[in-house]
């Protein structure tokens, strides 16, 4: 264990920057950020500090800093020291489980629906994730029966292709079977992306053009095509997981709390796209591995969209508290984004009670 009066640093400038805590094997122990440097690394040298705080500015035995133009330069360069580095005190929130995916593998020629807990890929779109099997597996079936893409292993895939025999699944209308020429790999690609449409804009995009196709099949007197049409609209409405309300289908949104018990903070969030919830996922952390001057909102933040592909992340996001990085995260989200993202601390109406579901939520992880 080092003194800290052995590397307190000098003439640290009163400017916005991030900084770094090395220990005596030169790795990075801790990252923060701070709007004065000079005054938030004051602090770290001074009596009385938390227990965890004090103990890594004993394990430490230098300390450096990069001074940047604004909050939003700080924080971008501190998500990614953290990312790159894993420091010990930096309290990361860590998943509670890891809950399964629905996949499209849209690099392929002609893309696979799968289910998947494996980590995110590029050329992979995914959906979820889904906390409840039955739910996963009920959406799978369905996107099956309305939109008949593959699902098939690529060995499968090509054993039918070289028989020139399609698979079950194409024999009872679970596949439109690309795979013997029954549609082209143009047609296939076309259903792919009704797909990403269903699952990314909810029951909004996908429902009215059923009805009217199911209109049609009656007023042409095609009757049981019509009836598993109505079957199909059916099966979509009970497939989405819903809360405890019905919720406009005007809502996009990452829905966030957090919920505190002792030494615990979890947090959880629900992934609502069109007024059907797609996915839910939970947090934890321990609050004793806090260092001083950490926020946790942000922290979660990092934990949620720190590694996410642009598309994923959403145009409004609400949470059940503040953070004094509020105005900081819009703007990262917003540049990760390319489009406005607001955070928003609903007062009032359904989304209170949408926030409170999380929050149960939330309060069950731990």
């Amino acid at each position: 264990m080092s003194e800290p009066s052995s590397y307190r640093p000098r003439d640290v400038p009163p400017l916005p920057g991030v900084y770094r805590f090395f220990n005596s094997a030169d790795k990075v122990i801790y990252v923060g950020k701070a709007l004065s440097l000079k005054s938030r690394l004051n602090n770290y040298f001074q009596n009385n500090l938390p227990e965890r705080t004090n103990r890594m500015v004993h394990e430490a035995v230098r300390v450096d800093w990069t001074i940047v133009d604004t909050e939003i330069e700080a924080l971008q360069l501190e998500f990614s020291w953290i990312k790159q580095y894993s420091p010990d005190y930096n309290v990361q929130f860590r998943d509670d489980k890891s809950y399964p995916y629905l996949a499209l593998t849209m690099d392929d020629a002609f893309p696979r629906l799968l289910i998947t807990r494996k980590q995110k890929k590029s050329g992979v779109k995914y959906f979820g994730p889904f906390t409840q099997a039955w739910a996963l597996r009920n959406t799978f079936e369905v996107v099956l029966k309305v939109f008949r893409v593959r699902s098939c292993t690529d060995a499968n895939f090509e054993k039918a292709q070289r028989s020139k025999r399609q698979c079950l699944l194409g024999d009872i209308g679970k596949c439109a079977a690309p795979c013997v020429g029954w549609i082209s790999e143009q047609e296939h690609r076309g259903i792919a992306d009704r797909i990403v449409s269903f699952m990314d804009a909810g029951q909004a995009e996908i429902i009215p053009t059923l009805e009217q196709e199911m209109e049609l099949a009656s007023n042409a007197q095609e009757y049981e095509r019509a009836a598993k049409i109505r079957d199909q609209i059916a099966g979509l409405k009970h497939a989405q997981e819903s809360t405890e309300g019905a919720l406009p289908e005007t809502l996009f949104a990452d829905v966030i709390a957090l919920y505190r018990d002792g030494a615990f903070v979890s947090a959880s969030v629900f992934v609502i796209r069109g007024g059907s919830i797609k996915g839910s996922r939970s947090w934890l952390v321990d609050q004793k591995l806090l260092v001083e001057g950490q926020d946790q909102i942000t922290a979660l933040f990092a934990s949620i969209y720190g590694h996410v592909e642009s598309s994923e992340i959403p145009s409004e996001i609400l949470i059940n508290e503040p953070s004094k990085e509020m105005a900081t995260l819009e703007l990262w989200l917003s540049e990760r984004k390319g489009s406005k993202v607001s955070i928003k601390v609903p007062t009032r109406g359904e989304k209170v009670e949408l926030i409170e579901t999380v929050k149960r939520n939330a309060q069950y992880a731990l």
